[in-house]
């Protein structure tokens, strides 16, 4: 990561709010490009009139959809099928538009990895203005019916080519509009994610999507809320508008509630587009030089300088979750994966961190 010693003036930021059509073959993927472009046009040329767009945000799925996780394909076919490559074509045509609008765009698309034949990962990718793909984080914690192969399924050959080091899992770009890291959907979930990226220098995280009911509960925005406040650090949020499984679906789905939003690094939702259904986006301010002087100065609300971490580590030291399981076979289908799942579940009730329910007490 090189420094950046510039200061960086405020700029504006965006997190679209794409319709997204599922991908049944990799030639589908350029009709949701084309819709995010003429969004993106859209957008800038709307927030322009405040203070330059100088990051676009899409989010996970609004390449590909999730064909392969609501029909439960198999995972060596989705990567002969629908997996993209970076740099490919889809890549290219992002790049393209970052050139046009002169803007930096953070995207997510399951893609294949030179590393690991036979096996598709979730991944973010950073383009910067020149069009040049310089950045990539791997997702690392998903739901259990993803399909896609995380570092902890590849564990033992990911250290052998990555390292064990924090880039290998949380990496983090230094650019002229800050320092970026991303998390994926599920990862955000746990404080973890986010916590690595910013020990590792992270001042913006990009972070879609999330489904039904879990962004109208209110799920969404809390975690949203608590990483950046955790960490210090703004967190980018963009979410679908509406889905249609199908390429010809005829009627789109509400299935993620939109509610795309970005969040300062004190926990505030300083943008908030709260209806789904139709493509739209939230745009806000973003002021990197205020979150640097914040933690400079806070001695309060900058909650890392703080850490003891030695006392942290002994949560971890028993592993819960198998590792490598993807070394030879790649990812379960969503029978057999809850079956993985299970063997979890039973982990913490035999370690006695969980108590079991009445309804499964052995009489």
């Amino acid at each position: 990561m090189a420094a950046t010693l510039a200061v960086i003036e405020q700029y504006m930021s965006l997190a679209l709010q794409p319709v997204m059509r599922g991908a049944h073959k990799r030639e589908d993927i350029i009709r949701n490009l084309d819709h995010i472009a003429e969004l993106a046009r859209a957008a800038v040329w709307l927030t322009s009139i405040d203070l330059p767009v100088r990051l676009i945000t899409i989010p996970e799925g609004a390449l590909q959809g999730f064909t392969d996780e609501i029909f439960d394909w198999d995972h060596v076919d989705y990567v002969k099928k629908t997996a993209i490559d970076i740099p490919g074509k889809e890549t290219d045509y992002l790049s393209d538009l970052a050139r046009d609008l002169d803007t930096y765009i953070i995207a997510q698309a399951k893609v294949t990895h030179p590393a690991f034949e036979e096996r598709f990962f979730n991944c973010a990718f950073v383009i910067d203005p020149q069009g040049k793909v310089i950045h990539k984080h791997y997702k690392m914690q998903v739901f259990a019916r993803e399909h896609s192969t995380v570092p902890h399924d590849v564990w033992d050959q990911w250290l052998e080519i990555n390292g064990s080091g924090l880039d290998a899992f949380f990496p983090v770009t230094d650019t002229d509009i800050g320092r970026i890291g991303c998390i994926i959907c599920m990862e955000g979930s746990y404080p973890e994610t986010a916590r690595g990226l910013a020990m590792n220098g992270a001042e913006i995280v990009y972070r879609p999507s999330y489904p039904e009911p879990y962004v109208a509960n209110g799920l969404w925005e809390v975690q949203n809320r608590a990483r950046a406040l955790d960490n210090t650090m703004y967190i980018i949020a963009p979410n679908p508008g509406a889905y249609c499984p199908m390429p010809d679906s005829p009627f789109p789905i509400d299935a993620f509630g939109g509610n795309s939003m970005i969040v300062n690094y004190q926990g505030q939702v300083i943008s908030n587009h709260k209806s789904g259904g139709a493509a739209s986006y939230a745009g806000a301010i973003i002021d990197i030089e205020a979150l640097r002087q914040y933690r400079a100065r806070s001695l309060w609300g900058n909650w890392l300088k703080d850490l003891r971490t030695e006392q942290y580590r002994l949560i971890y030291d028993e592993p819960i979750y198998d590792q490598n399981r993807c070394l030879k076979t790649p990812p379960l289908k969503h029978a057999e994966n809850d079956k993985v799942v299970a063997q979890s579940i039973e982990r913490m009730y035999e370690r006695d961190i969980w108590k079991l329910p009445a309804y499964m007490r052995k009489k």
